[in-house]
Formats: structure tokens, sequence, C-alpha cells
């Protein structure tokens, strides 16, 4: 496996991994539960990585996505922990 390889790897599991993270807290959310059905074509794809062919664009274009999304989910999850102390922000 080339370094390049690895390092989209390696960059789009951690995309997918982020967003997977937040699971525990979707589901506290009003729309939350309509994203998570979703979640399992995620993971599904998390496994199976290893088998999809990467370049540069579509590394970007997840990189972008994910940016996208957790900026989606900033103000709704921010909502959701504003009851509890000491929560963690979304970065």
């Amino acid at each position: 496996m080339n370094r390049v390889y690895t390092s989209h790897m390696a960059r789009i599991s951690n995309c997918l991994e982020t967003i997977l993270e937040l699971e525990p807290e979707l589901e506290k959310i009003e729309f939350g539960k309509s994203l998570l059905e979703e979640f399992g074509v995620l993971k599904d794809f998390l496994r199976r990585i290893d088998t999809v062919a990467l370049n540069e664009d579509d590394v970007e274009r997840v990189e972008a996505a994910t940016a996208n999304f957790l900026d989606e989910l900033r103000g709704p999850l921010s909502q959701s922990r504003s009851g509890r102390s000491g929560a963690s922000r979304l970065q």
C-alpha cells in the first residue's frame, strides 16, 4: 500500500469516525433519528473502506461534506447540550 493511499484512507476514516461519534448526541435532537438511519450505511462503508479506490478529489469532497455536516449540526447540538454542565464543544 503506498503512502498516498494510506493517507487518503486515514483522512476518510477520520471523517466517518467523527460523524459516527455523534451518534449518542443525535439521538437527543429532533431530526437526529432520521440521520441515525443512515449511520448503518456509514458503518458498512467504514468496514469496507479498504476496498474502495480513493483519489485526492474524493477525499477533499468527503472532508468538505463532513465539515458542512458538522457546521449544520452545531446549532441543534448546542441546544441539546445547553442544559448539561461541562458539555464538550463540537469541533
